[in-house]
């Protein structure tokens, strides 16, 4: 009778620390929209080429929801709680968007000026009162071939993400 009720005690007693260490650990804040994350990240495209990564550096820190990060990356960080890490996928519609054709134009040598113009050469142009960036992608004897897209832009990207922040 001794030993039933000893085991029953001691079958009560680990009950109240599972739960207990559930209460805790199930309690650990869970990022949610307008909270202050710090992340580290490394991104990169199908065939595993990285593109981008701040791992070993400073984690980057952005308000979850502004507008402040791609909306796929934005996105995947809801929910995830501190120290997790988590694998994720964007299609370009939740990256850098499709490659849009209209920003890609043709512009007279001339318009350079005196300047040496090659392909892979970087342009800044002042569109609206914002600059914005381009790269030569084509040259012949009299134009060049100007793409405003973004660099990522058409492109499937795979992020690693670690929450090491979260600020409510």
């Amino acid at each position: 009778m001794k030993k039933t009720y000893y085991a029953a005690a001691g079958a009560a007693a680990i009950v109240v620390v599972v739960i207990a260490a559930f209460v805790i650990l199930g309690s650990a804040p869970v990022v949610q929209a307008g909270d202050v994350v710090q992340v580290y990240y490394t991104g990169s495209f199908q065939n595993g080429t990285v593109f981008g990564s701040n791992v070993g550096q400073q984690p980057i820190q952005f308000t979850v929801g502004a507008n402040q990060m791609i909306s796929g990356f934005d996105q995947a960080v809801v929910g995830m709680k501190l120290n997790e890490t988590k694998n994720v996928t964007l299609p370009p519609s939740l990256a850098y968007g499709n490659v849009n054709p209209s920003l890609i134009i043709t512009v007279p040598i001339a318009a350079f000026g005196n300047q040496t113009v090659n392909d892979g050469m970087s342009v800044t142009e002042n569109a609206n009162g914002q600059q914005i960036q381009g790269v030569v992608t084509q040259v012949n004897s009299t134009n060049a071939t100007v793409d405003f897209n973004p660099p990522l832009a058409g492109k499937t990207l795979y992020f690693s993400i670690r929450v090491v922040k979260i600020t409510k």
